[in-house]
């Protein structure tokens, strides 16, 4: 299927998510000498059920959801970043998912990403130049540039992949509790960054537990529960269906 470029960025159709993880049952000594040689069996986790939507070029779209609903990893799947099980997903447009430096290599210095992201996001060296001590001030790091960002921060991480996602024109933005890193002052910047990209046309796929951050910005929300698709509609019904379910 063939996206229309004028109107859609994202289109999932029958997608889903299963991941496969090893149990370690045999957590005493004697258990383990007597089952050598039987491998434990892995544990099948339906991350995310058979789904289909589509988000609108210029959406804020929003995914809540209960600590392991699945939010976070249709966020991903949508970003590429975990193939599908099924279906497919289809994006118009260039993206990057912001979610703790997902995507971003831990053994590269904050200028080696900049560049590596900016090249990801279709930017020419040339045009990286242009915009990097932009991102280096927004994002505060000027003075670990050239530090590996495994020495950093979670929230070092989280202000160097926003700035880079802003700055370098990602058309389609993965945003996975960014807007709640960092100190107060980053993250009023980051909301007055946010708010003006989405005011300029950007698509923003929001994954937040701020129900007051999902209806101030978002369109249309998904709400997941165990893998399921619940609800995907207005932000007022989806936030309430999320608050009755933590009651």
């Amino acid at each position: 299927m063939e996206l229309n470029k004028e109107k859609v960025a994202v289109i999932a159709r029958n997608i889903s998510k299963t991941f496969y993880i090893s149990e370690d049952s045999y957590n005493t000594v004697k258990k383990r000498l007597f089952n050598l040689f039987n491998t434990p069996k892995p544990k099948e986790v339906a991350a995310l059920k058979m789904m289909n939507f589509q988000i609108d070029r210029g959406e804020c779209f929003g995914l809540i959801g209960r600590n392991g609903s699945g939010k976070s990893t249709l966020a991903r799947v949508l970003a590429g970043v975990y193939p599908t099980d099924t279906g497919y997903v289809k994006i118009n447009g260039s993206t990057m998912l912001m979610n703790l430096g997902v995507g971003m290599s831990h053994e590269l210095t904050a200028r080696e990403n900049i560049y590596v992201s900016g090249s990801v996001l279709g930017l020419k060296i040339k045009e990286i130049d242009k915009v990097f001590d932009k991102i280096v001030d927004f994002a505060e790091l000027r003075e670990f540039i050239d530090t590996k960002i495994k020495f950093f921060s979670s929230g070092m991480i989280a202000r160097l992949g926003f700035s880079i996602a802003v700055n370098a024109g990602a058309e389609i933005m993965f945003l996975d509790e960014i807007l709640t890193v960092g100190d107060i002052k980053f993250q009023e910047k980051a909301i007055k960054v946010f708010e003006k990209s989405w005011i300029d046309g950007k698509t923003v796929i929001l994954v937040s537990h701020s129900m007051d951050v999902i209806k101030k910005y978002c369109q249309r929300v998904a709400y997941l529960k165990n893998g399921v698709l619940e609800y995907l509609g207005d932000a007022e019904t989806a936030v309430n269906m999320y608050i009755a379910e933590n009651k």
